[in-house]
């Protein structure tokens, strides 16, 4: 997938669920990884000609201190967006201190908080995730065998205790495509040192999903299907015009 490509995902999901608004000050959060990297690379190339002006910050929470951020310093340098590292005690909590047996949900919370936390110390109204299209059927999956419910990521979710509206741009964008978007422009994806990493319930819902769409072959795109026709709750609803205002919830 080239830049332009991933540049006219982007905005389709931008402009169904009407994402962004004039003035909208944006902080991208950055794993490291390729989900995350590809979507600092669509926000960044979005501003430039969309019609409603906004700005993005660059935003890592250093869940483990060994990580190496120096290649996303310099992905942020030569792209001109401000990035900044939030140091954490996250990884020694969770796994050394607490030694949490299914350590993801905790993980994610303290993350998310530190995340949302920065993002308004700068100043932003919104926070981007860069959940694709694959993360949005894993999830729905995983709710069904795990929770025993349907649902799914919202494309835009109002925080209320944060005054923070989330958004997930990458909505459309199948996993294969941002593979080969890394692949193509050699993003320089750093090593996730989680000790957890390839050993979690969404890497078992992957397999599944994946299983699933070899013996019925387009299982995968009914389901992403599914999910934007099954009036989940905290859903906003596709539009052509105007503006969405999204769903309150809890932080």
């Amino acid at each position: 997938m080239n830049l332009q490509k991933l540049l006219s995902y982007t905005r389709r999901a931008v402009d169904d669920y009407q994402m962004i608004a004039p003035g909208d000050k944006i902080a991208v959060g950055i794993s490291g990884g390729k989900d995350s990297l590809a979507l600092l690379y669509a926000l960044n190339g979005l501003k430039r000609f969309y019609p409603n002006p906004f700005t993005i910050e660059a935003i890592s929470v250093a869940v483990f201190q060994e990580m190496d951020l120096t290649p996303i310093q310099a992905i942020c340098d030569e792209l001109e967006v401000p990035y900044t590292i939030v140091p954490t005690e996250i990884g020694n909590i969770v796994f050394k201190e607490r030694r949490e047996e299914n350590p993801c949900s905790l993980c994610a919370k303290m993350r998310k908080g530190a995340f949302n936390e920065q993002a308004k110390a700068l100043g932003c109204n919104k926070v981007a995730y860069a959940h694709h299209k694959d993360d949005i059927i894993e999830t729905m999956l995983m709710s069904l065998i795990f929770e025993g419910r349907f649902h799914s990521f919202s494309p835009y979710t109002y925080l209320d205790r944060m005054d923070l509206t989330v958004i997930r741009p990458l909505l459309y964008i199948p996993e294969a495509d941002i593979i080969g978007f890394k692949n193509q422009y050699h993003l320089p994806v750093c090593k996730n040192p989680c000790p957890a990493d390839g050993q979690t319930k969404r890497e078992y819902a992957k397999d599944l999903v994946r299983q699933l769409n070899i013996e019925h072959p387009g299982a995968k795109e009914r389901m992403f299907t599914a999910v934007l026709n099954g009036n989940i709750a905290g859903w906003p609803q596709k539009l052509d015009k105007g503006v969405c205002h999204g769903t309150k919830t809890l932080s």
